[in-house]
């Protein structure tokens, strides 16, 4: 079975690299102490702290797992061969709830680094996925759990 592509743009696999070496270098070397110190209190039927230590043992490595398949698997997104006014992986995008006549701007990225509080929304999203390859004047139609929403495109930029 193939593995799925995870879509980054530089700066979030940079992150994900960082995050990979920090778990690496730093934290599996502090959970071994841990472990180390946990074992010299004798009794590891008992002991909360070896306990704890391992269940974090369990827990950094399964996260180095998840971030080395996330980098082997990432495909980089070009955010500067876009077409201008098209709607795209890591461009910015300016909408208007037509209803409210609100307007949200969107960094539109990969699912590993949505962060809809940073205003950073997946292509995968509801309205990541409505607006993708669509150029600005358009109106789209969002499917939420709050019913149908319809935004226009209002802008589209790399940046």
């Amino acid at each position: 079975m193939t593995e799925k592509d995870v879509m980054l743009t530089r700066d979030g696999l940079e992150k994900l690299e960082q995050e990979l070496e920090e778990l690496r270098s730093v934290k599996r070397t502090e959970v071994a102490e841990r472990i180390k110190e946990a074992i010299a209190f004798g009794d590891l039927s008992e002991n909360s702290e070896y306990d704890d230590a391992k269940n974090e043992q369990a827990f950094i490595e399964g996260r180095i797992l998840t971030l080395e398949k996330m980098i082997r698997n990432a495909k980089v997104i070009e955010e500067d061969v876009q077409v201008e006014g098209v709607v795209s992986l890591g461009c910015f995008v300016k909408v208007r709830d037509i209803e409210f006549d609100e307007i949200m701007e969107y960094k539109i990225v990969g699912t590993v680094e949505a962060d809809p509080m940073d205003n950073r929304i997946s292509n995968e999203s509801p309205v990541g996925a409505a607006v993708l390859g669509r150029r600005v004047g358009e109106t789209v139609d969002v499917a939420t759990p709050m019913g149908l929403v319809k935004f226009e495109i209002l802008e589209v930029s790399n940046g």
